[in-house]
């Protein structure tokens, strides 16, 4: 059995892999925390404050606000307002402020970056905004479009919500359409999307028929990008020699890969310290 079904999960060791849709889709609604840190130019950050001194990194922290603040209504620099809706989401845990710069960032200057982080807050109903599915969808759009920083990760979403089928008009899935998505974000190595790709093809599905080649393919290029699973799948086709020549050689290579991965995979889990 293929990774992903439940009789594959049981097999392979004592591991849980989640459905592709669901798996990825946690990788996607869920916003990284970034810290105050991550979105300050690095040239404010060299030498020029004591991050140990409390009251400093206060001071700082608030000269960065109005910073961010100028850059956005004064100058009208997009940058400058995903940078301030980063500012008032990670610092200063204003969600419904940071809803309203990425609503105005998005809809007024298509900024891409903005664009995604809007998608997730519809997907959500974060920062105030009513859970809105379609909406999302469409933020997500105009992400993929634009390209950028974080436009792979929104044609992706856009994948996820045509496949899910929850944003097509008759409510069934569009795996056509989603596994275009898929592909845009895959030329880009973007794993979560070549993985999908492959089970797509793998499985077969309404309006694509099942492609071992294909899936081959996109599950080997998954496994190069570091998605266990993958490794798995494409174990176990050379293993059984299903829609490509059989090789034990190959076959237990792309095993011990994904045994591997599965083990660093723990490893990072178990290392995490929470609340630091």
């Amino acid at each position: 059995t293929w990774a992903g079904s439940k009789k594959g999960r049981r097999e392979f060791k004592d591991a849980f892999i989640p459905p592709p849709y669901f798996s990825a889709r946690i990788a996607q609604a869920g916003c990284v925390f970034r810290s105050h840190l991550s979105f300050c130019p690095e040239e404010q950050m060299s030498g020029l404050v004591n991050f140990e001194d409390e009251e400093e990194v206060k001071v700082y922290l608030e000269n960065l606000g109005i910073e961010y603040s100028f850059q956005c209504f004064k100058e009208h620099d997009p940058d400058g307002c995903h940078r301030l809706a980063d500012y008032l989401a990670g610092i200063k845990v204003n969600f419904e402020g940071a809803a309203k710069v990425l609503k105005e960032n998005c809809e007024n200057n298509l900024h891409s970056e903005s664009c995604y982080k809007l998608g997730n807050y519809y997907l959500t109903g974060k920062g105030g905004l009513p859970r809105d599915v379609k909406t999302a969808y469409q933020c997500f759009l105009k992400s993929c479009e634009k390209g950028g920083k974080k436009s792979i990760n929104a044609c992706h979403s856009a994948g996820l919500l045509l496949q899910d089928g929850q944003v097509n008009e008759d409510e069934k899935p569009n795996v056509p359409l989603a596994r275009d998505y898929y592909s845009k974000a895959c030329d880009s190595d973007f794993t979560p999307s070549c993985f999908n790709l492959s089970t797509i093809y793998l499985q077969g599905a309404p309006g694509i028929s099942k492609d071992m080649s294909q899936a081959l393919q996109y599950s080997l290029k998954a496994c190069d990008l570091g998605h266990m699973w993958a490794c798995a799948n494409a174990s176990r086709m050379y293993k059984l020699g299903d829609g490509v020549e059989k090789n034990d050689a190959k076959a237990e290579t792309l095993k011990n890969r994904a045994q591997t991965l599965y083990k660093e995979q723990n490893t990072a889990m178990n290392t995490l310290t929470f609340g630091e």
